[in-house]
């Protein structure tokens, strides 16, 4: 017999500055939170979200910016991120937290300020070790962004942000696969997201080689990997966080990309439940 999917319910809570920040809520069990990467949003994550469900109660955040939470400010950072997610957890009382990409680096800076956080399961963290995340995209991507130009903004952001393939393919490609690729209602979210985008990644920027600042952390922490990710940041990233934090373990996936959580949710699943039921 095949499971009839449980429609999350939808919950919202205000953040320190006001904003309203919303998340979508499915199944029962130990409360874990879902801290969603750059230019994703809480629904990129739903299969992942109901396939932790069968053990979890789990809260996927719809980051500030997105349909449904109210907008980045003028005054964004990392650290609005973090107050952002401390209201969540105080509404559901979550003790775990996953994140992906941007969304992990957010939840290291949340559980170094919280040790009331206990788990923390991510997959290929934003952290930036020796200027290894480039940013000197941004100026260029900016200025597309202002000239009403996305998917060139866009493709300046996947050639330098990118596996090595990507970094070999010029701008008109890169912008035309991507006009492609995006459709429809993907295409019109994607595209909303690219201005939140800038800021995130210049907040990586900022916090280049903040790295030793985690040796404060009490969380248990998993660090997951995609073996076909082909992103340079990554194993300088672990190599350092595996240093400085108190309790650490990597698991790679050898089948799966930077992507894996959207693309491969059964086996992330798999790992990260049994980190947190350990």
């Amino acid at each position: 017999m095949i499971a009839t999917p449980v429609t999350p319910t939808m919950h919202t809570v205000h953040s320190p500055d006001g904003t309203t920040i919303s998340y979508h809520s499915v199944g029962t069990g130990p409360d874990v939170l879902v801290i969603p990467g750059a230019l994703t949003d809480a629904n990129d994550y739903s299969t992942l979200a109901e396939a932790l469900a069968a053990h979890f109660t789990v809260h996927s955040v719809q980051r500030r910016g997105r349909a449904g939470s109210g907008p980045l400010g003028d005054n964004y950072s990392i650290d609005t991120e973090r107050a952002d997610l401390a209201a969540v957890r105080a509404a559901t009382g979550a003790r775990y937290v996953f994140g992906h990409s941007y969304g992990g680096l957010v939840a290291l800076e949340a559980a170094r300020h919280d040790p009331g956080i206990t788990k923390l399961a991510l997959y290929e963290p934003g952290v930036s070790v020796q200027g290894l995340f480039p940013t000197g995209w941004i100026p260029q991507y900016r200025r597309f962004l202002a000239q009403g130009r996305p998917f060139d903004a866009f493709a300046i952001f996947a050639i330098a942000t990118g596996p090595a393939a990507a970094r070999r393919s010029p701008r008109w490609l890169t912008a035309a696969i991507l006009r492609l690729a995006f459709r429809r209602a993907r295409r019109a979210k994607v595209l909303g997201l690219l201005e939140a985008n800038l800021h995130e990644h210049q907040e990586v920027g900022r916090l280049d080689d903040s790295y030793p600042n985690y040796r404060q952390l009490s969380a248990d922490v998993l660090l997951m990997a995609g073996a076909k990710s082909g992103l340079p940041y990554v194993a300088p990233a672990f190599d350092r966080l595996t240093e400085v934090l108190p309790s650490a373990r990597v698991h790679t996936f050898a089948k799966l990309d930077h992507f894996g959580p959207e693309k491969g949710p059964a086996e992330v699943t798999k790992t990260v439940t049994g980190f947190l039921l350990d």
